[in-house]
């Protein structure tokens, strides 16, 4: 994503392929945003750039291993490749997430277009006695 000179931003989709002009992202109008899982000691973020999105269009679902996130645009962005126009009106990722997590402790915060997910680690440790 740029910013243009009129304040305004420019949404650019990188093809990899001419096969993935016809990808389920693009029928099912969805854009993939950026994401990038780090860990630290006792946690994993997850962040997702997500802008021209409201917080309260957010969604976050967590499945068996994995997170879903789907966020409405605040309007419509148009895509035309190859004579074809693409209308965009979500964002849409899911991520495989580690196995030692703690899903009851996740927490996520929305702040100036970015997402990001604190994904607490389980704590799988038992004590030895040491005789």
């Amino acid at each position: 994503m740029t910013k243009t000179n009129q304040n305004k931003f420019e949404i650019r989709i990188i093809q990899p392929s001419i096969n993935s002009l016809f990808s389920d992202d693009m029928n099912g109008k969805f854009l993939s945003p950026l994401s990038c899982l780090r860990e630290f000691g006792t946690y994993w973020l997850l962040e997702f750039d997500l802008p021209l999105v409201n917080k309260k269009d957010i969604k976050v679902t967590y499945n068996e291993n994995s997170i879903s996130i789907e966020a409405k645009l605040k309007e419509t962005y148009y895509e035309q490749k190859l004579g074809v126009q693409t209308k965009f009106q979500y964002f849409k990722k899911i991520v495989t997430l580690p196995n030692n997590i703690n899903k009851n402790k996740t927490s996520a915060k929305f702040e100036n277009g970015r997402l990001k997910i604190i994904i607490p680690k389980k704590i799988s440790g038992q004590k030895i006695k040491i005789n």
